[in-house]
Parts: C-alpha cells; sequence; structure tokens
C-alpha cells in the first residue's frame, strides 16, 4: 500500500526506503554540501544450491524453524507469521518472534499465527479484484465499460479512451502517483467516495498503454462494488467473501472491531523503540485490510479449489481472473514476459507460473504467493521493517523464494538458458539510456524527485544489457535476451521486457514484475545532466550567501569602503532573490521530509514557499542588470566573474524549479 513502491516497495513496490534515499539526495542539492552515505541496505544470505525436498508439515516445519529464528535476529524484526497450504488444506502455520515485545514494561506476547493479526497492506487489493469479479460474475459490473457507468461521479480524464474496470485490475488507468493524505492517524474518520471524487491525481498515460501501480485505481476498483452492490464496501466484503470462508479474524474496518483489536500485533519502526500507532488507510480497498496467517491460508486455498468447486467465485471466474488480462495487441513485446492478472502478479519461477501480491504499511511488510497448478502457497508476514534498509523485504523474499527453490525447484530443460544472439546486441544498444518508474509525480512539485531515483541501462558489447539499479533486486543487474525483447537476470530470477516505438529504432518501455515500467528520459531531464549542474548552481548561491557576512565583516576590518550607491537597488533586489531562491530549496527538503513521513503539508506553507522560489525567477533580470554595469563600468574581475555566477546560477536553479514542477500550479500531492 505504501505509496511510490516495491513500491517497486517490495518485490512489487517501492518503499519509503527508496523515496528516503532520493530525499537525501535532494538535501545535498538544496545545501550544496557533500553528504554521508546511504544507510546500508540489508546483507542478503549466500546464495545456496536448491535442496528438494517433499512438502510435508513435518519437513516445512523442520525447514522454517531453522530459517526464521535466525533471519529475524539477524534483521532485528520482531516477529512473523506465516502460513503454508497444499493440496486443499492448511499444511501449517508457524509464528516466530514477537507479537508485542514488551518494551513498555508489558510481558511480551509471542507470535500465534491463529491469533495474532497482521496489517497485510497492499495484499488487500487482492479482495478488492475478489470482490469485484464477483459482481463480474453476476452480471452487475462488465470489465470493459466506462467505469463512468457504475460511479456517481465523473472520472476526470485526460484521454479520449474510456477507463474500465479492466484497467483498475491491472493498473493501467494512467494514473500518476498521489500520495498525500494517504495514511491517516489513528481513530481519523475515513470517506471512500468523498476521498476518491476530491482532488484525484493526475491521468498522465492513456489507459491501457503503460503499467503504472496505482492505489487510487484499486480503491476506485472497491468503490465501484460499494456502489453497484449498494453496500459499504467493508462490508460486502466481509459478508460475501470473509463469511463464506470463515475468516473470522480478519477485517477492512478501521479501526478494527472491538473483539479483533486486541489481537492485533505491534508495529515496530525501530528496533526496541515501542509499538507505532495503528494506521488508518485513507483508500481502505488498495491496503487497509488485517487478518492472521490461517485466515490468509483460507483465502489462498478459495483461490485454488478442488475441480469444480469454489466458494467465493465460480470455477470459469476464477480461471479468468488468473489468466493474463492483457495481451500483445495492447503490451506489445511487454506481453512476452510476466503480466498482471485481474488483481494478481504474475511470475515465473524455476519454470513455474505463480501468483501472488505483496504488501506494505509503514510497518508491517507482508508477501503472499500461490502456484495454482500445484495447489500450493506461502504467506510471509511481519511486524517490523528491522535494521537496514529493505531488510523486511529481504527476509520476506528470502523464505518465499526458498519455498519455490526448495519444493518446486527447476525440471531439468524447463528453463531456457540460450540468449538470442541474432538480436541480442542490436536490442542492447537501442536500450542504452536513462528511465524513470511510470509510477511517478508528474502535475506537481514532487515531479522533482523523477530526477532522482533514475534507472541506468548500459550496452555491455556482447549482447548482455546492465541495469543500475535492476528494478527487482535493486542492485545493479546483469540481463540477457532470451527471446525478443525479453530479458532475464543472469544467473537470477527477475525477467524485464521491452516495448520498441513504432519504428522500432528506440525502447520505449521496459516492463517489469507486472504492475511497472520504465521510461526513457532525454537530454537535460538525466540524472547524470540535471544533477551535477543543479549542485553546481546551488554551491555557487550558498557560497554567495555566507560571502555577503563574511566580506562586510572583513571589510570593516580592513576599513575599506562598500560599494558605491550607483546600481545598489539592482544589488538589492539579486541578493533577495538569491537568499530567496536558498531559503526555498532548503524549505522544499523539509517538505519533502515531512510528506514522506505522511503528514500534510498545508496548501499556504507550499505557495509560500514557490513565492520564494519565484522572487529567485524575479531577480534574473537585476542580476543582468548588475553584471551589464559591472561591465560597462570596468568594476574589476571579481565583480565581473561573481556577479556572472551568480545570474548563471540563478538561471539553472529556475529551470530545474520549472523543468521539474517546483513553480507547477498544482500542489496536489
Amino acid at each position: 500500500m505504501i505509496p511510490m513502491k516495491t513500491d517497486p516497495p517490495t518485490r512489487r513496490h517501492r518503499t519509503p526506503v527508496t523515496l528516503a534515499a532520493a530525499l537525501g539526495a535532494l538535501a545535498v542539492l538544496a545545501t550544496g554540501c557533500a553528504s554521508g552515505s546511504a544507510d546500508p541496505v540489508a546483507a542478503t544470505p549466500p546464495p545456496v544450491p536448491p535442496v528438494t525436498a517433499e512438502l510435508t508439515e513435518e519437513n516445512v516445519n523442520a525447514w522454517l524453524d531453522g530459517l526464521v529464528p535466525t533471519e529475524l535476529a539477524r534483521t532485528e524484526i520482531p516477529g512473523a507469521s506465516i502460513s503454508v497450504v497444499h493440496d486443499g488444506e492448511l499444511l501449517t502455520a508457524r509464528g516466530y518472534g514477537y507479537a508485542d515485545t514488551g518494551v513498555d514494561g508489558e510481558e511480551p506476547v509471542p507470535v500465534d499465527p491463529e491469533e495474532t493479526l497482521f496489517r497485510v497492506g497492499s495484499v488487500s487489493k487482492v479482495f478488492t479484484a475478489t470482490a469485484a469479479m464477483q459482481l463480474v460474475e453476476r452480471g452487475e459490473i462488465d470489465l470493459d465499460t466506462d467505469i463512468d457507468e457504475y460511479l456517481d461521479f465523473p472520472q476526470p480524464k485526460n484521454f479520449d479512451e474510456p477507463i474500465t474496470m479492466r484497467h483498475l485490475l491491472t493498473h493501467t488507468p494512467g494514473f500518476e502517483e498521489s500520495i498525500e493524505g494517504a495514511i491517516l492517524a489513528e481513530g481519523a474518520e475515513t470517506d471512500l467516495a468523498q476521498r476518491l471524487s476530491t482532488d484525484p491525481p493526475e491521468q498522465i498515460y492513456p489507459p491501457g498503454e503503460v503499467p503504472s501501480y496505482s492505489n487510487h485505481g484499486n480503491s476506485l476498483a472497491g468503490l465501484i462494488v460499494e456502489q453497484v452492490s449498494g453496500v459499504p464496501f467493508d462490508e460486502y466484503v466481509r459478508s460475501e467473501v470473509l463469511e463464506p470462508l470463515g475468516m473470522d479474524s480478519s477485517s477492512f474496518a478501521q479501526p478494527l472491531p472491538d473483539d479483533l483489536r486486541e489481537r492485533l500485533a505491534g508495529a515496530y519502526e525501530v528496533t526496541g523503540g515501542p509499538a507505532q500507532p495503528f494506521e488508518t488507510v485513507a483508500e481502505a480497498p488498495a491496503g487497509a485490510f488485517t487478518a492472521s496467517a490461517t485466515d490468509m491460508a483460507r483465502f489462498m486455498l478459495a483461490h485454488m479449489p478442488q475441480e469444480g468447486e469454489g466458494e467465493i467465485l465460480e470455477p470459469a471466474t476464477l480461471e479468468q481472473m488468473h489468466a493474463p488480462a492483457l495481451d500483445e495487441d495492447v503490451l506489445g513485446p511487454m506481453a512476452g514476459g510476466p503480466r498482471m492478472t485481474l488483481g494478481l502478479f504474475e511470475e515465473d519461477r524455476n519454470g513455474h507460473r505463480i501468483l501472488g501480491h505483496g504488501g506494505d504499511t509503514q510497518h508491517f511488510h507482508t508477501e503472499m504467493q500461490f502456484l495454482p497448478e500445484a495447489r500450493s502457497g506461502i504467506f510471509v508476514t511481519l511486524n517490523g521493517s528491522g535494521n537496514a534498509d529493505m531488510a523486511s523485504h529481504l527476509l520476506r523474499m528470502d523464505i518465499v523464494d526458498g519455498f519455490y527453490d526448495r519444493y518446486f525447484p527447476a525440471e531439468e530443460g524447463s528453463v531456457e538458458d540460450a540468449s538470442v544472439e541474432d538480436t541480442a546486441a542490436e536490442h542492447a544498444a537501442l536500450a542504452e539510456g536513462s528511465y524513470i518508474s511510470s509510477r511517478q509525480m508528474e502535475s506537481n512539485f514532487l515531479a522533482t524527485l523523477n530526477v532522482l531515483g533514475q534507472t541506468r541501462v548500459q550496452d555491455l558489447g556482447d549482447g548482455t544489457i546492465l541495469v543500475s539499479p535492476g528494478p527487482e533486486t535493486f542492485v545493479p543487474t546483469v540481463y540477457e535476451e532470451i527471446e525478443p525483447w525479453v530479458w532475464r537476470q543472469v544467473d537470477g530470477h527477475s525477467v524485464i521486457t521491452m516495448r520498441p516505438d513504432e519504428d522500432g529504432q528506440s525502447v520505449e518501455a521496459i516492463g517489469f514484475a507486472s504492475a511497472f515500467a520504465l521510461l526513457p528520459v532525454d537530454g537535460e531531464r538525466q540524472q547524470s545532466v540535471a544533477l551535477p549542474i543543479m549542485a553546481a548552481a546551488v554551491l555557487i548561491l550558498v557560497v554567495t550567501v555566507l560571502s555577503w557576512p563574511i566580506g562586510a565583516l572583513l571589510r570593516r576590518w580592513a576599513g575599506k569602503p562598500g560599494r558605491g550607491r550607483e546600481g545598489r537597488l539592482a544589488r538589492v533586489l539579486t541578493r533577495v532573490g538569491v537568499g530567496s531562491t536558498v531559503v526555498a530549496l532548503s524549505s522544499w527538503v523539509s517538505v519533502v521530509m515531512v510528506i514522506m513521513e505522511f503528514q500534510t503539508v498545508p496548501t499556504l506553507v507550499l505557495r509560500s514557499i514557490q513565492a520564494l522560489q519565484l522572487l529567485g525567477v524575479l531577480a534574473i533580470l537585476p542580476a543582468a542588470w548588475s553584471l551589464f554595469q559591472d561591465l560597462r563600468r570596468r568594476a574589476g574581475w571579481k565583480y565581473v566573474v561573481g556577479g556572472a555566477l551568480v545570474l548563471i546560477a540563478l538561471l539553472i536553479v529556475q529551470w530545474f524549479a520549472v523543468t521539474f514542477g517546483l513553480l507547477f500550479p498544482s500542489v496536489s500531492y
């Protein structure tokens, strides 16, 4: 659920860690000072050869018991709850560590997989999709009808094509990211219809063309369920999904019902710190679900029923929901890799097709995956982020991937090893360049983050490419082409796909993890161009501001007079603009820090910062006039060089402000 993830944040989303790293870069940019190194990424345990084992309760328990407690201690994550299903039944459910660590003086409470509840973040979206498919099954919703037919308010659109339920469930409605008010304080009231109809995010892509993970889009699907059924969303899910499955330890309600509230695991931000308050998710269908591990096992089993049976969806509907929902006519060659189904991510591991979803709140981190053909699945959830960047993500994926490597290893000859040598070199050359995530903000000041979080694709000259960072690995990763436009991680499992433009002369999108894409960045918007010149400009302005009082003190100490009255007004206006620009940039950094903590920044504050930024724009004219006057009067090289540097710095900073959204009219984020 966390905005801007694997979210990605998990393998499927980009986490707050990613934005924190971007924020650090922005702080450097605003102050012109060198920064310290980034927080360390949790070390991934060295790979071990997969061990084929029999999928039995005894074997799984022994494997988990030998792995999870050690990893919780290493990452300093308080607790984990895990369930495994196979062949139509719960195989095992295990709890590790603590639901309540006892740091408040109370007795520590161990995790119980049946009793302890966890927030599952974006795994909630699978329940939303399931509810929507029930109404599709009943003929009350058509997947390819304009959603305006189902909503009681018109959906703003920037393209002629209609937005449909298929688009919402496959993360292709084209919305930009939106995070304002995504996480609210404990006890805050939420109104789904009001939230989604008031100041919605801009539609920045034609629907159906660009995978771009969207909480807003999924929440619209939930609202459609509510408005078509005539029942509040959480009540609909309770009566039509949870009760038929016997999931009596689960709920979308915020706050939780009294009988469930005391069973919720504490959420821990800092190792050894206190439990954090309940997170109220503003767009509940996208991330508000709470459940136990054993209840989640019941849900996985409902998606893998016995042949001919179906508790919450008919077999034909489940088959439709589990099939790739976008074809080559829509995605082009990107259809050759993992694709979204109607609400689930598709993945291939060891030659086996896996469906699932990850999820994150600020403090809970979850993964659910299952193999429909084998009728097996695993659910893992954690109640802390751990002691390093990505610690929770790496731990849960180590468990899930270890499950598949141990019990569903690759069959001999099932994985294609040869690259397509006749196209690899050509396609690698076309792919080289800089890219940004399709899950971005484009219409407001947070578009500035687009220059910080870019991905670089490098042609290695041997038909392989280096992607830095790898979109699912988060570290520089080498890929080889295994079929035209489809690339697989060398000695790994990650798959990316490419879609060329109509002329086949460049790559217009790189798809990964079903619901995400990388889009090319050209010219001055590239990080390698924009950041160095911006850093130099900010450094000039900061040094200039510091030089004013230092210069005045030195002149007074030496008994030298200041500059004459001629041109004083232009110099004063220039100084006002320079000072305003430095204050504005440092204020933007503070604003982003607040926003990344999911706190709301008042519009008046944002407009005031924009006003300061605008003073810097206006200062360009007096700065140019002052330089002209110094040249005309031959005022001396230090004044001319200093004035020229200030003018150039102001021009660069204001170009950056305009190009990357700091002066955009919209301050909705």
